[in-house]
């Protein structure tokens, strides 16, 4: 009996319910993986501690639907075309002034705590407003030179998501 149980499962008859179903399945599955949760690798050190290279996860497309992305939202950023996305940490929104001094993060001129930062280099940069409909995006790790992270501004329109974890 339980040989009939096995067989059927491994080699159910091809009858149309069996196939409506597996339509239905492969169609729900493309949708959700391909505009709803987007599949991504980790891919550099920028964000270390917060991920590491090597990760996997997946960036939550509806997150920003109805409310606009926060400061110190990790978010997803469309750098070029659909496939390649940079995971960056929002520091600044469109009209605040954001600048760095001996590695720490000012915000219109106030010094902000950052507890997701474990170390920083001495990081200088002059103070720059953000623009209209854009945000200030940066990695997580400061350990490095600034000059070898991608950083800036970028239009609330690249971002594409936030990580589900």
């Amino acid at each position: 009996m339980a040989d009939k149980r096995l067989q059927k499962f491994l080699f159910p008859d091809l009858n149309r319910k069996f196939l409506v179903r597996i339509i239905v399945v492969g169609v729900t599955a493309f949708l959700l993986f391909k505009y709803i949760l987007i599949p991504f690798r980790i891919s550099g050190f920028s964000m270390v501690p917060t991920y590491n290279n090597g990760g996997f996860n997946f960036s939550f497309t509806l997150k920003y639907l109805f409310a606009p992305p926060k400061r110190f939202d990790v978010v997803t950023v469309r750098f070029s075309g659909n496939h390649v996305m940079l995971l960056k940490r929002i520091l600044a929104l469109e009209g605040e002034t954001i600048a760095f001094k001996k590695g720490f993060l000012l915000i219109n001129g106030r010094k902000i705590d950052e507890p997701y930062v474990s170390k920083r280099q001495s990081w200088d940069l002059v103070p720059r407003t953000v623009k209209k409909n854009h945000v200030y995006v940066v990695g997580d790790n400061r350990n490095v030179p600034m000059q070898t992270h991608h950083f800036g501004q970028t239009p609330i329109h690249r971002i594409t998501g936030a990580p589900l974890w």
